[in-house]
């Protein structure tokens, strides 16, 4: 069996560890960088270090940041009685870039999965709790519509509801140009479910 450089294949088996990339497609970008010009080359590398120094954790909302508080959490036009719950920080993103949400966000680090050992104390639901004390009037939850964002939902709900806070869900449904001939069931009933005056 044939076998490249030592570095080569350390390389490989690093890039193969991240989510989403295989052997083949960490292959790819082992010989694009092998390609590419030494500074390109220093110049990711020296990305993955700032990003590994420079990012932490809000201490509010936990969302990702270089400073703390997070630039969200200090917009004075937020609506501050308003917040977004999501499993991940990339989830924030994912909504920010929507320009439509204006509140403020707690990111959970997670979602309730007791098969992976993962329970509400490996979650940021006290600090959840401990905002909600702050005039907040509403909590959206947008955990990922599968098992555990299900599930991690439900919990959250049965917790906030006798705090005296609305609990709102994200909508579910087919997404726009979608066909409805290739939607699985359950996307099907929850658009039904979800489904708004016209």
């Amino acid at each position: 069996m044939f076998k490249s450089s030592e570095s080569v294949e350390k390389l490989i088996e690093e890039l193969a560890k991240m989510p989403g990339i295989g052997r083949k497609t960490a292959q790819r970008i082992t010989f694009y960088i092998l390609k590419e010009k030494k500074e390109e080359a220093a110049s990711l590398a020296q990305a993955i270090l700032d990003v590994k120094e420079k990012v932490k954790y809000c201490s509010i909302c936990f969302n990702i940041t270089e400073s703390d508080p997070c630039w969200i959490c200090l917009d004075g036009k937020r609506d501050k009685t308003l917040i977004c719950v999501v499993e991940e920080a990339n989830d924030v993103l994912a909504l920010e870039k929507t320009s439509e949400y204006k509140g403020l966000y707690h990111v959970l680090g997670g979602a309730l999965s007791p098969l992976d050992g993962i329970g509400p104390d490996n979650l940021r639901i006290k600090e959840l709790l401990t905002r909600l004390k702050d005039d907040v009037k509403e909590v959206i939850l947008a955990t990922n519509p599968n098992v555990e964002g299900e599930a991690t939902a439900i919990y959250l709900s049965k917790l906030i509801k006798p705090l005296g806070v609305k609990v709102t869900r994200i909508a579910r449904g087919l997404p726009v140009g979608g066909d409805l001939e290739y939607a699985d069931q359950v996307t099907l009933t929850k658009a039904i479910e979800g489904r708004t005056e016209f």
